[in-house]
Order: C-alpha cells, then sequence, then structure tokens
C-alpha cells in the first residue's frame, strides 16, 4: 500500500518538496547579481512557498503567484530564473482546478504577463522576439497540463464506472439469489404440504383401524413418523437458506470444497464460454405450471423437449434407482433442466449432449457435458442470466458440490454430488 503524508502519496510530496528547494535556490542563487537583489529574493522565496499548496489549492496559489509576478513587473525587475514558479502555477491550476474555467483565465494572465516581461527584458531585438520565446513556453507548458488534465479525468471516468458496475453487479446477485431462494420456498411449500397430507391421511386410518388391525394401525403410525422427520428436513434445509447469507463462491482448490471447480455463469457475459448455436425459443422448455412438482421420472419426457429443439441428448442411469425425497427429486430435475437450457442457449442446435444420473449408497451424482459442437449463433445468446447462481443455490440446500465450467475437450460440463437424507424414505400405506 503506498505510504500517504496529509492525504497525498509520499512520491507526490516528495516531488513538490523538490520543486519549492528548486526555485528556493533560484530565487537565492542570485540574490547579489540579479535586478531587484534580495528584495527580489523574498518574493522568489514566497513564490516558492506557495508552491506547497498547489495541489490541494492550485487557484489560490495560482492568486499568490500571479500576484507576486505583477509586483515584479511593476518594479521593473524583468523576468527572472525564479519565474519557473509562474510556469507551476499555471500547470497546477490546469491540471487540478475543479473547472477548466479557471485554467483559462490563467492562460490569459499569463499571455499578458508575457508581454509585460518581455517588454522588461533587455535584448538586442524587438521586444516581440522574447514575446514569442515566451509565449511558446508558456502555451506548450498549458497544453501539457490541459493533456494531463484530460487523462486524469477519463482515468477517474473510468474508476467510477468500474465501480458503478460493481456495484451494480453485486445487486444483481443478491437479486437473483433472493428471486431464487424464494422459488425454492414456494416449491419446498408444496413437499412440506404434501408431506402434512400424508400424515394426516395415515394418522386418520390409523385412528380407524387401531381395534381391527394393530399392526396396519402401527404400520400407519410408522409412515406418519418417517413423513414427519423428512417434512422437518425440509424445512430445516429452506429456514438454512433463508436465514443464511449467500455463501461465498469457492474457487479452484478451496479446501473447504474440494470439489468446487470453475464456477461461471455462461450467461453472464464474462466471455468464458463462447457463445454458440442460435437457440430456438425456450420458454417452453423452462417453465411448469405453478402447482406441478415434476420429478427425475419425468426426465425422459423433458430430454425429449430438448431433442426436439435440436439437442442430441444420451441419457443413462447407473445403479438402482431407489426413491428419492421429494425436494431432492425436484432438485435434480431442475438441475438438468438448467443445464440443458445453457446447453441449447451457448453450444446451439446440433450439439452432443450426455447427461448421466448415477444412484450411489449415499448420495446421488449428476452429469450433463456437451461437446461445444452446435451450430454458430446467427444472434448472440443475450447476457446478465444467473443459472449458476440457481444451482448453487438449490445444491447448498443439500450440502452438495458443484462443478461447472468448460471443459479441456471442448464443451461444457455441469457435474453435482447431492448427499441423501439420513432419514428412511418408506411407501405410502393408505388406511
Amino acid at each position: 500500500m503506498t505510504r500517504r503524508i496529509l492525504g497525498l502519496p509520499l512520491r507526490s510530496v516528495v516531488f513538490d518538496l523538490a520543486v519549492v528547494g528548486a526555485v528556493a535556490l533560484l530565487a537565492l542563487a542570485a540574490a547579489t547579481t540579479q535586478a531587484g537583489g534580495w528584495a527580489a529574493a523574498v518574493v522568489g522565496l514566497v513564490m516558492a512557498a506557495a508552491l506547497v499548496w498547489r495541489r490541494r489549492r492550485p487557484v489560490a496559489v495560482t492568486v499568490v503567484v500571479a500576484a507576486l509576478a505583477i509586483t515584479q513587473v511593476a518594479f521593473g525587475w524583468g523576468a527572472l530564473p525564479y519565474d519557473l514558479a509562474v510556469l507551476v502555477a499555471l500547470y497546477s491550476v490546469v491540471k487540478y482546478a475543479e473547472q477548466l474555467r479557471a485554467g483559462i483565465v490563467a492562460g490569459v494572465v499569463a499571455a499578458i504577463g508575457v508581454v509585460l516581461a518581455a517588454v522588461q527584458t533587455p535584448s538586442q531585438v524587438e521586444w516581440y522576439f522574447p514575446a514569442i520565446y515566451y509565449g511558446l513556453v508558456t502555451g506548450a507548458v498549458w497544453l501539457a497540463a490541459l493533456n494531463v488534465r484530460t487523462r486524469r479525468l477519463y482515468v477517474l471516468s473510468l474508476e467510477e464506472r468500474a465501480a458503478t458496475l460493481e456495484r451494480e453487479r453485486e445487486a444483481e446477485a443478491r437479486a437473483a439469489v433472493a428471486e431464487e431462494r424464494t422459488r425454492i420456498a414456494r416449491e419446498l411449500h408444496d413437499v412440506v404440504a404434501h408431506s402434512m397430507a400424508v400424515m394426516i391421511v395415515q394418522a386418520d386410518g390409523a385412528r380407524y383401524m387401531i381395534d381391527q388391525s394393530p399392526e396396519t394401525a402401527r404400520n400407519a403410525v410408522r409412515i406418519v413418523a418417517d413423513t414427519g422427520r423428512q417434512a422437518l428436513d425440509d424445512m430445516r434445509r429452506l429456514v438454512g437458506v433463508l436465514r443464511e447469507p449467500s455463501p461465498a463462491e469457492p474457487g479452484p482448490g478451496d479446501p473447504a470444497n474440494p470439489d468446487a471447480g470453475t464456477l461461471v455463469d455462461r450467461a453472464d457475459g464474462t466471455g468464458e464460454r463462447a457463445a454458440g448455436g442460435a437457440p430456438p425459443p425456450t420458454a417452453g422448455l423452462v417453465a411448469e405450471p405453478v402447482h406441478r412438482r415434476p420429478s427425475v421420472g419425468e426426465l425422459p419426457a423433458l430430454l425429449d423437449r430438448f431433442r426436439a429443439a435440436g439437442l442430441r441428448v444420451r441419457y443413462t442411469v447407473d445403479g438402482p434407482p431407489g426413491t428419492l425425497p421429494q425436494a431432492l427429486d425436484l432438485t435434480v430435475y431442475r438441475l438438468v433442466q438448467e443445464a440443458l437450457t445453457n446447453t441449447l442457449k451457448h453450444a446451439g442446435v446440433g450439439a452432443v449432449v450426455e447427461v448421466t444420473l448415477e444412484h450411489v449408497a449415499d448420495a446421488v451424482v449428476l452429469g450433463v457435458v456437451d461437446d461445444g459442437q452446435g451450430r454458430p449463433a446467427v444472434t448472440p445468446a443475450p447476457s446478465g442470466g444467473h443459472g449458476l447462481v440457481g444451482m448453487r443455490e438449490r445444491v447448498s440446500v443439500y450440502d452438495g458440490s458443484l462443478i461447472a465450467g468448460p471443459r479441456l475437450a471442448g464443451g461444457w460440463q455441469v457435474r453435482a454430488r447431492l448427499p441423501l437424507p439420513s432419514a428412511p424414505t418408506t411407501e405410502v400405506i393408505a388406511a
């Protein structure tokens, strides 16, 4: 971090002190030989002292230096070596003044001073030759200061724009997370409502069968308990997601998430994945009825819709499928849906996609890999999507891991591992 003194970088302070010292030495060096003697040297020293504040108070410094220069001209001393302070003050007011109008006024005053100084300069030629020389030097300083001021303001505008874009991006990401959490809450509400309905039906059946068939009643009560545990587990996950802030996105090699990969949303315009393939309208591929709860069993129908849209999809299921909790079932469906939608948008029509669903003892492992060889896009896919934001939120509900990023062989991959809940899953027995 750059050291600062009085709010200014250390190197700026050192440079200003060197300029002040140079002007002061010029004022003292010829005190006995220059016109005005020690009186002129005192004027030069005051000019040097004023330059200390040239960055913070450029207009005030220029007024002081100009007043001293007019005093010098009034006494008829002509141009002296320490008049370097006039050029420094002119440069400072053009570069650092809040409005360029102050620099323009300073330039006009400097032009008048050039003429007066040229008239008082002893010379073998006409007065306008020194005036031209002084004018060229002063004009060059003024133009150099204007160029530096323009570049400085341009850099400041870029920094402000970058800061504004960063704030907008953070706000947009927070809004996307909030929207996805609302969607998760709505879907888990359906799951919990279904569980409560099952519990009520089973409890009523147990009440009516407790005398006629105690074994059936005990089985119904067991189902009520298992369903209640599962619903409570789903609700606990939901409350945890809604209470906790969005976790920081783990980077590659993060020890907190060894499965973390390159998490880049291909629709956010960062250029991590080149857009390819003009997708046909995909609204029908994503939208679902409000009260519908899609599941893994509906994946073949979903894949058929994407095949009809132009993707070449292969679907493989490994391991015994078993029965997944409804919330987890819905999460797997949504992950496949989002991954295929991104493939259609960015890999393009004709891309080959491999969808694998592996059921292991303690988790469900999902993979969606495409070759990125679709037809080139006529119109690039719109930027600003938040597909991976939603996918991360869904996976985090189950403390799972998500890897999403480009492949070395080309194309894109999405791999998710979703641990199974510890609570047992049983069949529902109607009373």
